[in-house]
């Protein structure tokens, strides 16, 4: 089988994706930022298939050339690296350049490489839907949507400030070097955790069922970790794959995730009211059409809830 590479390999929806690759027979050239840290690496090295077929490569996001050795004689390439956290002091350096450049340098590796057929870049519906544009039951967002960086800059929406720029400069990089990609943007992503830490998006399901006296005003799409996992590698196994794709089963507000942990979880404390008076955001749809030609049949929001909740108590969060 044909030899692969994954970018921030330890990562929440990287460690689902270094599974199911092993699972199909590939070998995979996986990169951390320390392969010395039992943290980051020891789910990955017990994983089926590990011991004879992952490799496990030192890689720093910011340091130009540092993925030439990982990517080297991989037919492709799983960038899936770049933090993802809601509070930040310094956005440009904890978020946009790790992001940024952290893409333009896995890029260049690749473009030196010519073992490499396609690069599966992990983006975000956060690079799809932040564009000031009116969001309502109606609208349908879709790839053909682009996420506007400066209303991202007004809003302070650092995190889809960093994805949008770095997806932006992923095409317009691989179009003059003429690198095939394709783009996966999930929305949250929640569902089991195969890695001992916790994500930033299970983070907000342990929020609610670890005692919050309130849930935040915010309405979002929703995908189990499994699907977007999945989407990778059906997007690079398929020849007719091309441009983006979203990934989102529903859009709900959080007070939709509480009434759903309610009804699974009677006994849960869990929070009764909003963080604010506002009025809720309303919900919107995004399409589903491109991701089911991929071959997606997506996991229903209330499962992948209950998946999370599973996952976050056999791992002792709660």
């Amino acid at each position: 089988m044909k030899t692969v590479c994954v970018t921030g390999a330890s990562g929440y929806i990287a460690s689902w994706l270094v599974k199911f690759l092993l699972q199909r027979g590939y070998t995979v050239k996986a990169s951390v930022r320390d392969p010395n840290d039992p943290k980051k690496t020891q789910h990955l090295l017990e994983l089926d298939g590990a011991k004879e077929r992952l490799k496990l490569i030192k890689a720093n996001l910011l340091e130009e050339g540092s993925f030439d050795a990982v990517v080297d004689g991989c037919d492709g390439v799983f960038h899936t690296a770049s933090p993802f956290y809601h509070q930040v002091t310094d956005p440009q350096a904890e978020l946009i350049d790790p992001a940024l450049k952290g893409t333009l340098n896995v890029l260049g590796s690749c473009a030196k490489t010519p073992s490499v057929k396609r690069v599966v870049l992990t983006s975000s519906v956060a690079a799809v839907a932040f564009n000031g544009k009116p969001r309502s039951p109606e609208v349908v967002i879709d790839e053909t949507w682009w996420s506007d960086p400066e209303f991202c800059r007004q809003t302070q929406l650092w995190y889809v400030l960093s994805k949008t720029l770095a997806e932006d400069a992923a095409w317009k990089f691989v179009k003059e070097k003429r690198i095939d990609m394709v783009t996966i943007n999930p929305a949250m992503v929640i569902g089991p955790l195969l890695q001992p830490t916790l994500n930033t998006s299970a983070a907000s399901i342990l929020n609610f069922v670890n005692g919050a006296d309130t849930y935040p005003n915010a309405t979002f799409g929703w995908v189990n970790v499994k699907d977007v996992a999945n989407a990778h590698i059906l997007a690079f196994e398929n020849p007719l794959a091309s441009g983006r794709y979203c990934l989102v089963e529903s859009v709900a507000h959080h007070s939709d995730i509480v009434e759903i942990l309610r009804e699974l979880y009677p006994t849960f404390h869990l929070p009764e009211k909003c963080a604010d008076d506002k009025p809720f955001p309303p919900k919107y749809q995004v399409s589903k059409e491109r991701a089911k030609s991929l071959g997606i049949e997506f996991i229903p929001l209330k499962d992948s809830v209950k998946e999370t909740v599973e996952s976050l108590k056999a791992k002792n969060f709660f």
